[in-house]
């Protein structure tokens, strides 16, 4: 199993490469682990991750600035159907657009906007960074072993506001509702790090390298 972690210049894919790697050795998954902005290998991936921190119009440049590196990201996700995860800002690009200083079109894989946290509690501080509880509103696969209120860690000031609730897994709150899992056919994304979530976030790798949507 190939498994592509498409470098959009965001950074920080180490630490991602490094949890595929355990989940695949703790689960006795044969998989290749490789970052890339190699479009032939993006192409023809057996899964593929988006990691992405910073800002979300930088990370949506990323992507375009490699000549055939989005087209291959759509053929191996939208028409080979390959399982799919985005993490952080590689989740909110799956959103028609994002507001993050400017107006960013993005991929259109799910319905709705990348906007800024605003919380109710004016005591809450912005960006939400730390640990935050999940709560789970739909069994998914990739949630399989993970309980409802387990911890996992957000860093953000901006969130996925979801056009089609239907695409909404898990929540966490933060002054608000805020879109911790969503997912659709074979797309997922998490708003918070699975590779900075300890056991809960290395769960729901492993489950990734065992889904077959």
């Amino acid at each position: 199993m190939i498994v592509a972690i498409v470098d959009c210049g965001s950074g920080n894919l180490r630490s991602a490469a490094k949890a595929l790697e355990r989940a695949a050795v703790e689960n006795a998954i044969a998989a290749e682990i490789t970052v890339t902005t190699i479009p032939e290998i993006v192409a023809a991936a057996d899964r593929v991750v988006l990691p992405g921190v910073g800002a979300y119009a930088d990370c949506r440049r990323g992507l375009a600035v490699v000549p055939g590196l989005e087209t291959a990201l759509r053929e191996a996700v939208l028409a080979r159907g390959r399982p799919f995860l985005g993490i952080c800002v590689g989740m909110q690009l799956m959103a028609d657009r994002g507001r993050e200083f400017e107006t960013t079109e993005g991929l259109g894989w799910l319905a709705g906007e990348v906007v800024a946290i605003e919380p109710a509690d004016p005591g809450l501080k912005v960006p939400h960074m730390g640990w935050n509880e999940l709560t789970q509103h739909r069994p998914h696969p990739l949630l399989e072993g993970i309980a409802d209120g387990a911890h996992a860690y957000f860093v953000h000031s901006y969130h996925f506001r979801l056009g089609d609730e239907r695409d909404l897994v898990a929540a966490t709150d933060y002054g608000g509702p805020i879109a911790a899992v969503v997912g659709h056919d074979n797309l997922m994304g998490t708003q918070f790090h699975p590779e900075k979530s300890q056991q809960a976030g290395l769960r729901l790798i492993g489950n990734f390298l065992r889904w077959r949507p």
